[in-house]
This record gives C-alpha cells, structure tokens and sequence, in this order.
C-alpha cells in the first residue's frame, strides 16, 4: 500500500454512521433494467461483459451504513437510505451504473484500487475517459478521492458527495486526478467543504485537472445524500454530462 493511501485509509469514520436497525437487503441480479424513463441506462455491479464505447459510465460508492445494514437501512437521525432509489435514478439519467453493495469492513486503499481498476478496464475497452466518472458518498467519497489518486487520466470526473471529515486537513500528500466536483450539505455535521484537500494537492503540484464545490442546504444534513433528491442530483448530472458529448 503506498503511503499517501495508507493515510488516505487512517481517517477515522467513528462518527459518522451510529448502529441502527436494519431492512432486510434485496438481492440485485448482476445488471437489471432502470426501468421505467430510462433512456438507455442499466445498472451492473461490475464493468459489463459487452462494454459500448459510446456509453457514459457511472460508478457509484455507497456510504459505509449499507455495508453492516444492508442494502435498505435506517438511521435513526438520518432516515432511509434508499441506495436502490438512487442507482434506478441515475441509469434513468442514461447512464451505464456500476455499483456493488460492499461488504462489511471494506478497507479504503482496497477498494479505491479496485475502482481504479473498473476505470481502466472501461478506458482499454475503448470508453473516451471523458464519459466516465466516480461518484462516492461518505466513505463512498473516501473510496473516491482514493481512485482519482490512483489515476492520472485528466479527463475522468470524480464527485465527492459529503466525503471530506474533519480529518482530511491532516491528511498530506494525496495527488487527486481528474476533475473533481465537491458536494456537502451545510447543516451536514460530519461531513463539509474539501478545499483543505484541493489546496494540499495543489500546494504539490498534484492537483487535479480542475476542481469546484457546491454547498446545498437541504436540512437534513449527512442524510441529503440519502435520497436521490434534485438539490445534488440535478447539479451532479449536469456537471458529469458537460464533460462529454450528449449521448446518442
């Protein structure tokens, strides 16, 4: 494990996600349909047999609480997290959506190399980096800045969805690539703004090809990203889409 990633995996998620009870998960087949308004969208839990170069391909990263909780659980402060409400939204966008329910203990610098992995799998099967991206929600946005520091391809987009905690201005010497768009709630208590990880990245030399932040003010907070609600999703899809040509 290199050193900046073996800091990347030190930032503590102790606070983040309190025990709760949870829903029963629901088994996903390995590519279902979007469903209803889907304009040519699916979703996969890994990089599809049959790639089309002319996609637009989304990898989503989970929060850490459907990993002990299952695929539908409750906070008790935060509500449902509807993660199958957000992937059937984001192939409905017409995106080809990769994303697996983890598994419990899923380590950061694991995980990240993994998605790193997904992305050039996609690139070598003829996918322009332009039409790929890696979007993360709390530890999901751990996973992701540790992709875009593994990568050194400028045209792939990364969205930090509430990923950077209060630990990230200790974190040094992670090179972020890409463009990398930052999400955060302002009433949000655990998570907030990721200039402290632009601005170190920057400071090396390292930075990413572009970076922007959007704060939105939902009311509730670390759990805005619980649903796939228009506040983020709305501003996340127009950004990923301007990195590309419209789709055919």
């Amino acid at each position: 494990m290199s050193p900046p990633l073996r800091r990347l995996a030190g930032v503590t998620l102790a606070l983040l996600l309190a025990t709760a009870p949870a829903a029963c998960a629901v088994p996903t087949p390995d590519e279902e349909p979007a469903g209803p308004g889907a304009v040519g969208g699916a979703i996969h839990t890994d990089v599809p047999d049959t790639i089309d170069p002319h996609g637009r391909y989304l990898i989503y990263l989970h929060g850490a609480i459907i990993e002990t909780q299952g695929r539908r659980p409750t906070h008790p402060e935060l509500g449902v997290y509807e993660y199958d409400r957000i992937l059937e939204a984001l192939a409905g966008q017409g995106f080809q959506v990769i994303s697996e329910a983890r598994p419990a203990g899923t380590e950061v610098p694991a995980y990240a190399a993994k998605v790193a992995a997904q992305v050039r799998r996609l690139v070598d099967a003829g996918v322009p980096p332009k039409r790929i991206a890696v979007a993360g929600h709390s530890k999901g946005g751990m996973i992701t800045i540790g992709a875009s520091s593994l990568l050194d391809l400028p045209d792939v987009r990364f969205v930090i969805l509430a990923g950077c905690f209060a630990g990230i201005s200790r974190v040094r010497d992670i090179p972020l690539s890409g463009h990398v768009l930052s999400i955060y709630d302002a009433t949000d208590r655990l998570a907030s703004t990721c200039a402290p990880l632009f601005e170190q990245a920057a400071a090396t030399g390292e930075g990413p090809a572009s970076s922007e932040e959007m704060e939105i003010d939902t009311g509730h907070g670390h759990g805005a990203f619980y649903e796939p609600r228009d506040a983020w999703m709305v501003p996340m899809v127009d950004w990923l889409k301007a990195g590309g040509e419209p789709a055919p």
